[in-house]
């Protein structure tokens, strides 16, 4: 089957084709009815009963019968040509939207991975030395687990460390307030449990376990242990939880330069399952994740793992997935081989299915550098993007019919006024389909055509802007940055600007405690202040979740950037009040602050945002630090 990027359907324009045909023939018969049907008795006259002398058709005949084909002609070219427009249109946004949405689920699985290393390196940090004897730094390793818990504590909520003595240490957190030791200082001992309450809480005795946990034994220990940089362990079912859970592992080194044990934390994929599951797609539209082998990390349509007769649960296989829609675009994707290929950037194709419907599909692989790779796959029916397109045609072939009533100026007149918008629609579509979502598009129209523009202008709205604050998205933010990096790299006079990244403290208490719908009141309050504290020609931006992103203007040094720091930390320091909570009381939320300086710390956005998050991380830890 010939794979092809949004061919224009052919069986629409049969369709539109009919219409016309029948559009025609309507208008035709209304002729006949008012006066016209000499134009027939004309052209069916006997040989015998017109002059010698005379041509075939009369006058009116030859004058009026062209006149209504010309004007039925043109205003089906114009027809077919506005629809070919609206169809590519439509089809160059959709292709964007579904490589949109499958760059989201790719930054939602890079969250998590970021998440996971962040959590190893302040469990043990790079270059830092693991005591021969867990016992001998006990204390020290018992807050750097908590803090490291504590950066992502969904879905990383567990660490633990074993080394090449036999003994294990691991902190649980139940809660941000609550987390559980699981310690075993001695190989032959099982490991005891304690419950505790804060960083330094008092311990107390909870059970200790039956089975003797050797962590020199354990998957993860012997694939950290070999691995020179982080790895994962493959995918697996959590036998608590009948979630499925990755692990990651890094080997600590001791004295010597000698392997002293592998520290690890579980990643639990519900939340990438939750996520897939809440995208808001067009009515068929079908996104899941997979492995290369095939097997189901999350899927919209369905569960990633089955119960056997006998109890156990097992992974599901996405040709095993029972959604005939999975299935066939699953096939479709394995022909096109995407293992071999050697871009991770999104990629698109289409292809038709059994029952001749053109499908639309996305993906994306992702990879890190520690072996980890997956495939991220959005397909949409193209009836889902054409339905509406679809449904006009005999609308538009209808108005074709009453247009034979007119002057050919007035057809004439309409053909610029719509071709005029379509094409500005169309090059700004095209505009969009090659990452440009800026672009303006001044189109005022109460027709089909307006409510496609105005859904465009909408489309591009929300493409730059977070919906809940009305701030800058990320990648909104991201475009100015490097846009402002262009500006002040070609400009005579050498210009510079800092960024600031924001992290909000205390805000996940927040959700817990009075719910999401408050935590969102509370981010719209924190974009307002950010917004009220900053300059006209600055930027704010909601980069991710709690996560905010400041370009400041004109800062011709890296030290003009401290005073603007205290100053928004002051701004969110304020007490938080709930209003919409009864009796709840002001709320200290606060945040880490990271800053970058162009050019002193980088010459490109993706390196002044990493310093910015490297040094916010930084002030976070030294916040939490006792």
């Amino acid at each position: 089957m010939k794979h092809c990027l949004f061919l224009f359907p052919l069986r629409s324009i049969k369709l539109y084709f009919e219409a016309i045909h029948h559009a025609i023939f309507a208008a035709l018969q209304f002729a006949r009815s008012h006066h016209f049907l000499y134009l027939y008795q004309d052209i069916n006259m006997d040989d015998s009963s017109k002059p010698a002398n005379s041509s075939r058709f009369s006058l009116r005949t030859i004058l009026i019968v062209p006149y209504v084909a010309l004007v039925l002609g043109l205003a089906a070219a114009i027809g077919l040509l506005s629809y070919r427009a609206g169809d590519r249109a439509v089809l160059t946004v959709s292709e964007h939207l579904l490589l949109e949405t499958a760059e989201r689920i790719g930054q939602a699985i890079d969250r998590h991975l970021v998440g996971s290393g962040a959590t190893l390196e302040a469990a043990f940090p790079d270059g830092m030395l693991a005591p021969d004897d867990i016992a001998k730094d006990f204390t020290n390793l018992r807050t750097r687990f908590w803090i490291a818990t504590s950066l992502h504590i969904d879905p990383n909520n567990y660490v633990y460390y074993g080394n090449t003595a036999g003994q294990a240490l691991g902190l649980y957190r139940h809660s941000l307030e609550q987390g559980e030791l699981r310690i075993k200082l001695k190989s032959e001992e099982n490991r005891i449990r304690y419950r505790f309450k804060g960083i330094a809480g008092k311990l107390q005795f909870h059970s200790k376990e039956e089975k003797l946990f050797d962590p020199r034994t354990r998957p993860w220990y012997t694939a950290g242990a070999g691995a020179k940089n982080d790895t994962w362990t493959s995918v697996y079912i959590d036998f608590g939880t009948q979630d499925l859970v990755a692990t990651r592992a890094r080997k600590v080194m001791g004295a010597g330069g000698k392997l002293a044990g592998v520290v690890a934390t579980d990643m639990s994929l519900r939340s990438l399952n939750d996520f897939v599951r809440n995208l808001k797609m067009s009515q068929h539209a079908l996104a899941f994740i997979i492995e290369p082998n095939g097997d189901l990390i999350a899927s919209s349509a369905g569960p990633n793992v089955k119960r056997l007769p006998d109890g156990s649960n097992v992974r599901i296989n996405a040709k095993d997935s029972g959604n005939e829609f999975l299935n066939a675009v699953y096939r479709e994707l394995m022909d096109l081989n995407p293992e071999s290929d050697s871009k991770s950037n999104a990629r698109t194709f289409s292809f038709e299915d059994d029952a001749n419907e053109r499908i639309h599909v996305a993906y994306e692989k992702v990879k890190d550098n520690t072996g980890l790779e997956w495939i991220t796959v959005v397909a949409v029916p193209s009836k889902d993007f054409m339905g509406d397109v679809i449904n006009n045609i005999k609308r538009t072939a209808l108005i074709s019919a009453l247009a034979a009533l007119f002057a050919i100026l007035i057809g004439l007149k309409i053909l610029n006024w719509v071709a005029s918008d379509l094409k500005r629609l169309s090059e700004a579509a095209v505009q969009v389909g090659n990452g440009v979502t800026d672009t303006p598009l001044e189109i005022k129209r109460r027709d089909e055509i307006g409510v496609l523009a105005n859904s465009f202008k909408t489309m591009q709205r929300r493409l730059q802007t977070d919906r809940l604050t009305g701030l800058s998205n990320r990648d909104a933010f991201e475009r100015r940055l490097n846009a402002k990096i262009i500006e002040c790299t070609q400009q005579a006079e050498k210009k510079s600007f800092g960024v600031l990244f924001i992290d909000l403290n205390g805000f996940k208490a927040i959700n817990d405690t009075f719910g999401h719908d408050v935590g969102d009141l509370a981010l719209i309050e924190v974009a307002r202040r950010l917004s009220n504290n900053v300059r006209s020609g600055d930027i704010v931006a909601r980069y991710a979740g709690d996560e905010f992103v400041i370009m400041l203007d004109d800062l011709p040094r890296r030290e003009d950037i401290t005073p603007i720091r205290h100053y928004i930390d002051a701004a969110l320091a304020m007490p938080l009040t709930l209003t919409s909570v009864a009796g709840a009381p002001a709320v200290q939320l606060g945040g880490a602050i990271g800053i970058s300086h162009f050019p002193t710390d980088g010459h490109d956005g993706v390196t002044l945002l990493k310093v910015a998050d490297r040094d916010m991380y930084v002030q976070k830890f030294a916040a939490k630090s006792p």
